[in-house]
C-alpha cells in the first residue's frame, strides 16, 4: 500500500507515514492550537492513553468513561479520574499494529442490570471477533466471563478491519472493511454471502445466531453512529473511507439502511471508481453518500466518523455532525439531510492523527487522537 492514496483505513496511515507525518504538528502544537479555540467550543483534555481508539460511556452508570486503547486495553475515567487498575485487559488474545487490535466497546441499554458488554478485535490470525464478556463491578470486568459471539475470517490482509460496535435497542451493529489490498479484488462489499464489507446486526442475547447483512457495498466503515433524536425515525450516519479520490458520510433513516447498497467497489464517493482492482458495473438504486470530500482538501487521507451532538452545553453544534480527517487533524461540522449535507465548516480546533469520536452517557463528545491525549468538546 502507499502512504495517502491507499491510506485506506484509520491506522493503516500511522503505520505507513508515522505517527505525525500526516499532521501539521506535534501534539504539543496541537493542544496549544485547540485552546485558541472559536465559535464558543474548546477542547479540554481529560488524559493521556496508549494509542486510544475510542472512547464510550455505560447505560446506568454516568459518571464513568471507558477509553479502548488499540494494544488490547479498556480504561476507565470515574468522574474525570483515571483509575489505576483497567476495566479490561485482553492483549492476550489480540493481533495489535496498523489497523488491526482493539477496536470498540459497546455496552446494551439493559446493561445495568445483565452486566453483559461487547468488544471488536482482531485476533492473532487476523480475523475479526466479536466478544461478549460481563462485569466484575462498575470499574471492573471478569475476564474469565468471555463468551465468543462473532468470529468472521481476515486472514490475508491487514487492511480494512472496520472496527465499530453501537447498540441501537436490543440490537447490536457493527461494520466491517472489504477485506484489504485496494478495490476489493475478491468484490467482497458487493457479495452478499459474504460478511466483508458490510453493516451487520445480531442479537447478542441469541447465542448462535448469524450476522444480520443490513447493508452492503461498504469499503472501510471505520466509524459510524445513531442520532436518536430523530425518533420515531432514528438515523444512521456512516463515515465510509475511501481508496485514492474521495471520503465519503452515508446517512439515512435506519429503516431505510436495511438493505441499502452503499456503491463500493462501483463508486467512491459520487464518482464511478476506475483505480486499481475496478471492475464492478453499477448495480443501480445505490445509495449516494450525503457529502463527500476528494484527497485533495488540506492533504486529507481518512475520514474519521464522529456524531450528531446532542450536548446541550454547545448551542453552536447543535443538530451538527462532527468529524475530522486522519492527517488533516481540523475537526469540522456540517448539518446532515437526508438527500445532501450542507454547511460544512471548520470548528477552529485540531487534534493530531485523530482515531475517534466518541460520546457518554450524557451526550458528551470526545475525540481521541492515537498519540495518546483524549479530549472532550466544551464550551466556551
Amino acid at each position: 500500500m502507499g502512504r495517502r492514496a491507499r491510506a485506506g483505513a484509520v491506522l493503516a496511515a500511522i503505520a505507513l507515514a508515522g505517527l505525525t507525518a500526516c499532521g501539521a504538528g506535534g501534539s504539543q502544537e496541537k493542544a496549544s492550537e485547540s485552546r485558541q479555540a472559536k465559535g464558543g467550543v474548546g477542547l479540554k483534555q481529560i488524559g493521556r492513553f496508549d494509542s486510544p481508539v475510542y472512547v464510550t460511556g455505560a447505560p446506568g452508570f454516568p459518571k464513568l468513561l471507558f477509553v479502548v486503547e488499540q494494544g488490547g486495553t479498556v480504561r476507565v475515567l470515574r468522574g474525570g479520574h483515571r483509575l489505576g487498575q483497567p476495566f479490561l485487559d485482553i492483549g492476550g488474545l489480540i493481533s495489535s499494529g496498523g489497523e488491526r487490535g482493539l477496536l470498540s466497546i459497546a455496552f446494551p441499554p439493559d446493561y445495568a442490570s445483565t452486566r453483559r458488554f461487547y468488544v471488536y478485535y482482531t485476533d492473532p490470525e487476523g480475523n475479526i471477533r466479536i466478544d461478549e464478556f460481563k462485569r466484575k463491578s462498575a470499574t471492573r470486568a471478569a475476564r474469565g466471563s468471555r463468551r465468543a459471539v462473532v468470529e468472521i475470517p481476515h486472514p490475508v490482509n491487514a487492511n480494512h478491519n472496520g472496527g465499530q460496535l453501537q447498540f441501537l435497542d436490543n440490537f447490536l451493529y457493527f461494520g466491517t472493511g472489504d477485506g484489504g489490498s485496494g478495490g476489493d479484488p475478491p468484490n467482497n462489499s458487493q457479495n452478499r454471502r459474504v460478511l466483508l464489507g458490510k453493516l451487520l446486526r445480531i442479537d447478542p442475547s441469541r447465542a448462535g445466531a448469524e450476522p444480520e447483512v443490513y447493508s452492503y457495498g461498504l469499503r472501510n466503515p471505520f466509524r459510524f453512529s445513531f442520532d436518536t433524536v430523530t425518533a420515531p425515525e432514528p438515523r444512521l450516519a456512516i463515515a465510509d473511507v475511501g481508496q485514492d479520490r474521495f471520503e465519503e458520510l452515508d446517512y439515512t433513516t435506519v429503516a431505510a439502511a436495511r438493505g441499502a447498497n452503499f456503491g463500493w467497489d462501483a463508486f467512491e464517493g459520487f464518482a464511478p471508481y476506475r483505480g486499481a482492482n475496478s471492475g464492478t458495473r453499477d448495480p443501480g438504486g445505490t445509495v449516494k453518500p450525503i457529502f463527500a470530500y476528494p484527497h485533495s482538501r488540506g492533504g486529507s487521507c481518512t475520514i474519521i466518523g464522529g456524531y450528531v451532538v446532542r450536548d446541550r452545553s454547545l448551542p453552536s453544534l447543535q443538530g451538527r455532525y462532527v468529524y475530522a480527517d486522519l492527517c488533516e487533524g481540523e475537526l469540522r461540522s456540517l448539518a446532515p439531510q437526508l438527500r445532501r449535507a450542507s454547511g460544512d465548516r471548520k470548528l477552529g480546533l485540531s487534534v493530531s492523527t485523530p482515531t475517534s469520536f466518541g460520546e457518554d452517557a450524557r451526550g458528551h463528545v470526545y475525540v481521541a487522537s492515537l498519540e495518546g491525549p483524549v479530549y472532550r468538546l466544551v464550551p466556551r
